[in-house]
């Protein structure tokens, strides 16, 4: 392998790490490994924190694909609460308003998720890394100001229901869906739990495909120093 000339990499990031620990621990043991104190990393693609699963990283001069690979389609498994919501949209806030249930039917859910399928208008999570005024919205959003931005359209090909439980004191259902880059699956669970005249957040996602890259095809990045420590390593730099 040559890291320097690039490499792509593939990653299952854990629970609870977030994308630039995934680049850092990944620079970090491949420059331990070829003797360098410094090389070009990067990922295609952000995954929150609460979320799981594949992460695209590249090395060196491959690091100019990583627009290439933010473009692929993507898959995700999302578990959504009914009834509940959060600044948020998912667990990285309390609770702030709770909403009647009684009324939505597994009918209901998959007439709603209909809706979402094809080319739709988001509006992107306040708490969220888009710019406003030439900050990070998040910024904004976690010293209590208002933000307001803008919808954006995407581009969501498939979702499919695979789990739905109603007949509970938290009312769960559990989605997969395909989309384009920008969709913002956790903007995705507040606009289904307003289409159910309810609310809803999200408590669990797996990013399960990138592309033709699959999670079954992605290092665990808690074993990547065992794992490039077992790899022949070249050099050499592509002479241009």
């Amino acid at each position: 392998m040559n890291f320097k000339k690039g490499e792509v990499l593939f990653f299952n990031k854990p629970l609870g790490w977030t994308s630039f620990k995934v680049v850092g621990h990944a620079r970090y043991h491949i420059c331990r490994r070829i003797g360098v104190k410094k090389l070009k990393v990067g990922h295609a693609g952000t995954l929150d924190p609460l979320a799981t699963g594949v992460m695209i990283v590249c090395t060196g001069k491959a690091t100019k694909r990583i627009e290439e690979f933010q473009y692929h389609t993507k898959e995700y498994i999302a578990t959504l609460r009914l009834g509940a919501t959060t600044p948020s949209y998912d667990l990285e806030h309390e609770i702030d308003a709770t909403y009647s249930t009684e009324h939505i039917t597994r009918e209901m859910v998959e007439e709603v998720l209909t809706h979402f399928i094809g080319t739709i208008e988001q509006v992107p999570p306040a708490f969220s890394a888009c710019m406003v005024d030439g900050k990070r919205a998040y910024e904004l959003a976690r010293k209590g100001e208002e933000v307001e931005l803008k919808a954006k359209q995407l581009v969501i090909d498939e979702i499919e229901l695979l789990e739905c439980c109603l007949e509970t004191p938290e009312p769960m259902i559990r989605i997969r869906v395909v989309c384009s880059k920008g969709t913002y699956i956790r903007a995705l669970a507040r606009d289904i739990g307003e289409a159910l005249h309810s609310g809803a957040h999200l408590t669990g996602l797996i990013r399960t495909r990138v592309g033709d890259v699959r999670l079954e095809d992605c290092l665990d990045p808690e074993h990547f120093k065992e794992w490039i420590d077992r790899q022949e390593i070249e050099n050499e730099e592509e002479n241009n």
